[in-house]
């Protein structure tokens, strides 16, 4: 089978997003299959082997000059080209999280208009490629916001085009009005001319039904996989305090790092808790760091400051090392989580997690075996979860064995792409 992957770069971050899809593709590719993960606005990062193409679609720098300037929306193609290479798209993409909210919306607003947008020119492209020299079987595009490209990729390459859906609402709520509204009529419109959606669990595909006004038996789940490459090697013993609570994801108000912050803090207050630690690792990026600071200044006020450290793990190895030294993690997200691969690289290495009640969380540990529930954002309920498995390391052990077997047998990036291959022969 071909398969055109269109992802979104994320600006020189490392994205929960851009690593699945790029997992995905490989895994595809290994098992025989012709898929080629093509970036767009900016390449990917991902702490395993980038298998994206060379090319980048939809350049950032292209795009917004397109949104600012007319002369370039009528500039030749070669030239756009010059502005679309990977290094100088690289060195930009520090400067773009720093883009306010109004302008990204008018951004995002014409870039769902597809061929009637400022951008039409680079549509043109990206279907003229696919048509011309991809000739794909199937075009899946792995965000909604990209949605605008599907009449113009159904018109020319007469492939079945296929959304997947993993956390596209969190973006679309960031925008202010009359923005958002906008964006959402034309997905809305989109997506009646999408062949099929994937989402990456069964919360988000009935959360995402309803917010997209999709049928929800258009919508298919298939679970996260992981490359278990480095992961799960031998753990030590770890039964002697002090123990370790880990956080791993990036470092921001909506991962919930500030929830954990006071969790942990609720925890060393409580009589009898067993000493332990707090351990944060994950992508920091410059719009966050004044977050980050505020949480590090708490820290210290409340006398905890010796007993946190941050911990850069910049690749796959340092990632698992960091896992590996950890006695139980947590992310509690404030928002509807719909993926969790940190949770599973928790498992796949004996980890037990301690996560909110919401988004993708219930259906992994119901899964997997390997965790506790609490109530989303509630740092006392959290505290008291963590308390529970430091408190008992036989069943700190348990739970972490349990959630390793399982995600070593069932959240694969092999089974990942065999249910992804079944989805797209339902439209062939």
């Amino acid at each position: 089978m071909k398969i055109a992957y269109i992802t979104a770069g994320a600006a020189g971050m490392y994205c929960g997003s851009c690593m699945h899809d790029n997992t995905l593709a490989a895994e595809l590719v290994r098992q025989g299959h012709d898929a080629l993960l093509v970036p767009t606005y900016t390449p990917i990062r991902t702490d395993e082997r980038d298998v994206s193409q060379t090319r980048v679609f939809f350049g950032g720098i292209n795009v917004y000059l397109q949104q600012k300037f007319a002369l370039f929306r009528h500039t030749p193609w070669l030239l756009d080209r010059l502005l679309d290479g990977r290094r100088l798209l690289g060195w930009v993409s520090g400067f773009a999280v720093q883009i306010e909210a109004r302008k990204l919306g008018e951004m995002t607003v014409s870039m769902l208009r597809g061929e009637h947008g400022y951008q039409r020119k680079e549509v043109a492209k990206l279907a003229h490629w696919l048509a011309a020299e991809v000739r794909p079987d199937v075009v899946n595009l792995t965000n909604v916001l990209l949605s605008g490209l599907v009449h113009e990729v159904k018109r020319r390459t007469g492939a079945p085009v296929l959304g997947t859906l993993q956390g596209d609402d969190i973006y679309l709520e960031s925008l202010p009005e009359p923005y958002r509204g906008e964006s959402l009529r034309l997905i809305h419109e989109h997506c009646r001319e999408i062949d099929g959606f994937i989402a990456t669990s069964a919360a988000y595909a009935d959360f995402m039904s309803g917010y997209l006004g999709i049928p929800r038996e258009r919508i298919h789940v298939v679970y996260p996989g992981l490359n278990l490459a480095g992961h799960g090697g031998l753990r030590p013993p770890r039964s002697d305090p002090p123990h370790t609570i880990g956080y791993f994801a990036r470092i921001c108000r909506e991962k919930g790092f500030h929830v954990l912050a006071e969790a942990f803090r609720a925890l060393c207050a409580l009589p009898g808790t067993p000493p332990c630690r707090l351990r944060a690792s994950g992508w920091l990026g410059e719009n966050n760091r004044p977050f980050f600071q505020e949480i590090q200044q708490k820290l210290r006020e409340w006398g905890l400051a010796d007993r946190f450290a941050y911990v850069e793990a910049p690749d796959h190895d340092s990632k698992t090392r960091f896992l590996q030294g950890l006695d139980v993690l947590s992310v509690p997200t404030v928002y509807r989580e719909p993926k969790g691969l940190y949770v599973l690289e928790a498992l796949a290495n004996g980890v037990p997690v301690v996560q909110p009640r919401h988004g993708s969380f219930p259906e992994l540990i119901e899964a997997t075996g390997g965790g506790l529930l609490v109530n989303p954002d509630d740092p006392t309920d959290l505290a008291r979860g963590l308390r529970e498995l430091l408190e008992d390391p036989v069943r700190r052990l348990e739970l972490g064995r349990k959630g390793k077997a399982a995600v070593h047998q069932r959240f694969t990036a092999a089974r990942m792409a065999q249910e992804t291959v079944e989805v797209y022969r339902q439209y062939l």
